[in-house]
């Protein structure tokens, strides 16, 4: 496998290692900014000079308590600043400037403080007027302009777009890998051992994770035991998703804040999860709930006189004791109260189940050369967009007539996500393989479903008994 890696993406290859990663660990930098710097400084052996790297971070990807220094170096020195940094950009309809802020920062704590040069933005509106926040080098100066107060204005930016991501490579030369060996190269693309897995199933479980960062609006729950990676596969493979983990969550920070006319998370992103559920509170609990039921059967919001969309698939994520890990009890006792009706858990499509995947071991972090995963992260991020998988999936499978439609679409959106992120060469029928299909598609996707179905019958009668229809694929059968 390793041999077809460095002949096909070569030029996306870095070396992991676990002393790696635990030095950039103690830098506090997400996984795709890892692998970047890695790509950057490491030699052809994909060894790095560590002292490089750190003085390298320093200077370029500030910690939050550097911020006050940068504010002095550009209030009382005059100097201009230039670092790597999360940014979002908003225009003001009634000043038709452009503002800024750094979410990491927590600047600026009054909006109109921090303003994009037009030049600026109109050189990079692409990558600046996005409704998600998005990465890139920022070169900020503080002066005044016609009169005006001082503020801190934005002069130059450049993207973080450091590697050309071509999808329909990618897609072409999954051809040339077994469904065994394209398992593995995912899961050393974000940071897994393979063979610290015992089976396919354990492997297979640990992808699923991965379904909302491929397709719009795939609704998960699951529960698992401690020390399995949950927090950091959804706060650390992409820049694109959201992690809340514990707290309070509002109406407003999901979906629209009404005082400051915002869109919430689910407008911005491609999924958001809620770590440690049982441990969230939510303030306002009809409120939200009603909300939630309408966003997660439709997309859609209303929020008063707003009303808003979003494509983000919600991921509720949780720890479970042992004697809950049984599918004929009720496991979702202990999930905060606004997910004990049936009516809202019946718009969740799948279940994981989190105790199939091994808690996390030395021998389970990535030991050689694999894929970089901001390069899969941008991946998964453009599959989303590609509609041709969900078309074939319609074509193929045979669905009995009065099956239940939530449970049809659940199944036939679980399998589309499977599709693009074990097949992604798919663009048509022809290309399928139907017992490879059944094996890591169908099968998972209808037992996924099962789970949520099986619960809603211990919690709600009116679901007892009722299973999930009985869909096959068409092309076995002729």
């Amino acid at each position: 496998m390793q041999e077809k890696l460095k002949e096909y993406f070569s030029d996306m290859l870095v070396y992991k290692s676990p002393g790696q990663s635990k030095f950039f660990s103690a830098l506090s930098l997400p996984s795709f900014l890892r692998d970047w710097l890695v790509m950057k400084f490491a030699d052809k052996d994909g060894h790095i000079d560590k002292d490089e790297v750190s003085q390298f971070v320093k200077i370029n990807i500030p910690r939050k308590e550097q911020w006050e220094q940068l504010k002095y170096a550009m209030t009382h020195e005059g100097q201009t600043v230039r670092f790597l940094s999360k940014i979002r950009v908003e225009i003001d309809i009634s000043t038709r400037e452009a503002y800024f802020s750094l979410p990491d920062f927590g600047f600026p704590q009054r909006k109109k403080e921090a303003v994009v040069e037009n030049d600026v933005l109109n050189a990079h509106q692409k990558y600046l007027l996005t409704p998600n926040e998005t990465w890139g080098i920022v070169e900020l100066a503080c002066f005044s302009a016609d009169g005006d107060r001082s503020r801190i204005h934005m002069v130059d930016f450049k993207p973080f777009c450091p590697y050309r991501v071509e999808l329909d490579y990618f897609q072409e030369v999954r051809r040339y890998f077994t469904i065994e060996e394209w398992l593995d190269v995912i899961l050393a693309a974000i940071d897994y051992n393979p063979a610290g897995f015992l089976n396919k199933t354990q492997k297979t479980t640990m992808l699923s994770r991965l379904l909302p960062f491929v397709e719009k609006r795939l609704n998960l729950i699951e529960l698992a035991p401690k020390g399995t990676g949950k927090s950091y596969l959804f706060s650390q493979i992409s820049k694109y998703g959201w992690l809340v983990s514990g707290g309070s969550i509002t109406r407003a920070r999901l979906f629209y804040d009404i005082n400051k006319r915002m869109n919430g998370l689910v407008s911005h992103y491609d999924y958001v999860a809620l770590d440690e559920i049982q441990s969230i509170n939510f303030p306002n609990q009809e409120e939200i709930q009603g909300a939630l039921k309408g966003y997660l059967e439709s997309g859609e919001f209303r929020i008063g006189d707003h009303k808003g969309i979003g494509e983000a698939g919600f991921v509720l994520l949780g720890n479970i004791d042992e004697s809950l890990m049984n599918v004929e009890v009720n496991m979702f006792r202990e999930l905060p109260r606004i997910f004990h009706e049936s009516a809202l858990l019946d718009r969740f499509h799948g279940f994981i189940k989190g105790w199939d995947v091994p808690r996390m071991k030395e021998n389970m972090k990535a030991n050689g050369w694999a894929l970089n995963v901001e390069y899969l992260s941008e991946i998964m991020h453009l599959l989303r967009d590609d509609i041709v998988y969900r078309a074939v999936v319609d074509e193929i499978l045979r669905v009995p007539k009065g099956a239940d439609t939530r449970d049809t679409e659940a199944i036939k959106r679980i399998c589309t996500g499977f599709l693009k992120l074990f097949f992604p060469h798919v663009r048509d029928v022809k290309d399928i393989n139907a017992t490879e299909f059944v094996e890591f598609c169908l099968n998972p996707a209808s037992s996924m479903r099962a789970v949520i179905k099986k619960q809603l019958g211990i919690i709600d009668r009116e679901f007892s008994g009722k299973d999930i229809p009985d869909i096959t694929c068409k092309l076995l059968s002729q």
